[in-house]
């Protein structure tokens, strides 16, 4: 029987949207706090571990985690004297790996390992390509950020347990065998002509690479018919968020301030994410807009403490990520079109 003026105990979903929130604003906090290298990159991480995850990470999972991650974000480095030399063979060679790897998760493997083996295959190889100081100073930042973002896992567990009784979450849906080889071809064509445009300039580009792994991931849950609003609609309210951020931010420029604004954007999108707040969009558009947020955000924020231009900056960025994004559904139609009419290109 409840207790008059005692507190409601929250359902496991209220619990996952402020678990979220709480953990991506801390770690966006201390990492800009700390000067991490690439300070962005361990929000990106938390937040895909706590969407992820409903139970803290044991101490012996961290740490084999953080392993798994040195050891796939490492194979980029076997690539960077393939690329330079053989360049041709190079790229052929990163697309068949993309695609296995793509595959590889489809077919049931642990998506943060996915994750860590498309960032070595595309933001290492081409890092390295260009200086390969620059290919071990990705590697750190995407160790330091793992560990930071376990860390924080860890914390918003504690500050926010999951009920005893709460029920674990369905299983996500597999796709039928004859569909996980044209899936996996579909994300493998979204992710290497962003890698093509990344081997230009690393460093401008980077980033595009992370935006590019997160639609080739969402595009595995997306058909033609609602591709447009699902990528392109995430990217463009990531944008609009962004910008709004930037703006409130602006009004008083503090750490504090930039940890309590994360936290109120991040509970809204949260609140959409795990259907607190229902619409009719799907978990994986809210997931994707608040990654695009935090990507944008991170390197407006960078760029105004190099004393760039932010606004060209982040005009060129969101840009670039339009058509990144554009180019990813015209991918999800050309290929599902394919589908429907095998017979087309017998005629």
């Amino acid at each position: 029987m409840p207790i008059k003026g005692a507190p409601a105990q929250r359902t496991p979903r209220a619990q996952r949207a402020l678990r979220l929130a709480t953990g991506t604003a801390l770690c966006l906090a201390v990492s800009f706090g700390l000067g991490l290298p690439i300070p962005f990159m361990a929000p990106v991480l938390c937040v895909l571990l706590l969407a992820t995850l409903n139970r803290p990470l044991p101490l012996k999972a961290a740490v084999v985690l953080a392993l798994a991650a040195m050891l796939t974000t490492g194979v980029g480095l076997l690539l960077i004297p393939i690329l330079r030399y053989y360049p041709v063979s190079g790229v052929l060679l990163i697309g068949v790996s993309l695609f296995l790897a793509f595959r590889f998760g489809l077919r049931g493997g642990n998506n943060l390992i996915v994750t860590f083996l498309v960032i070595g295959l595309t933001m290492i190889s081409s890092a390295g390509f260009a200086d390969f100081d620059l290919a071990a100073l990705v590697i750190g930042a995407l160790v330091k950020g793992l560990l930071l973002a376990v860390m924080v896992l860890a914390f918003s567990h504690w500050l926010f347990p999951e009920p005893a009784n709460a029920p674990s979450p369905p299983a996500a849906p597999s796709l039928p065998a004859e569909e996980v080889a044209k899936v996996a071809l579909r994300a493998t064509l979204i992710v290497l002509p962003t890698f093509l445009l990344t081997l230009i300039d690393p460093a401008s580009y980077l980033p595009i690479i992370l935006k590019a792994v997160s639609l080739g991931q969402q595009s595995s849950t997306t058909t033609a018919r609602n591709a447009g609003r699902e990528l392109v609609g995430s990217t463009l309210l990531g944008g609009l968020l962004a910008i709004l951020f930037w703006c409130a931010l602006s009004l008083f420029v503090h750490l504090w301030m930039f940890f309590l604004w994360m936290l109120l954007f991040g509970l809204v999108l949260a609140r959409k994410l795990y259907a607190l707040s229902p619409t009719r969009l799907s978990p994986g558009f809210w997931l994707n807009s608040l990654i695009t947020l935090i990507i944008l955000l991170g390197q407006s924020v960078q760029d105004s403490i190099a004393g760039k231009d932010v606004y060209t900056a982040f005009a060129v960025r969101m840009g670039l990520f339009l058509v990144v994004t554009l180019y990813a559904c015209l991918m999800v139609r050309l290929l599902d079109q394919r589908q429907s009419n095998p017979a087309q290109g017998l005629t």
